[in-house]
């Protein structure tokens, strides 16, 4: 029986198997910062629109919205530097 492994090949025009390496942490690390940062953002524009009835001192300056555009930012600049990379 042949045994079967857990990292994926890919064959190429010449019957050769190139092996894919692993995403490297600051990928994943990107794709958290994006989310998060989106779904703090959208919070933020809501409650920009809709205040609630407590407030903050500094809430007139909308740290929701800079801390999720910042995040958001932050995630994609991670997400692009680390698009092609792979670990060994």
């Amino acid at each position: 029986m042949a045994e079967e492994s857990n990292i994926s090949t890919e064959t190429t025009n010449d019957n050769t198997e190139e092996t894919k390496g692993m995403r490297p942490i600051w990928f994943f690390v990107g794709l958290i910062l994006f989310f998060t940062g989106l779904v703090i953002g959208i919070t933020g524009i809501y409650n920009a629109y809709y205040p609630g009835q407590s407030g903050t001192v500094l809430e007139y300056l909308h740290p929701d919205i800079w801390w999720g555009g910042f995040m958001f930012l932050s995630g994609a600049v991670f997400i692009w530097l680390t698009r092609n990379s792979t670990v060994e």
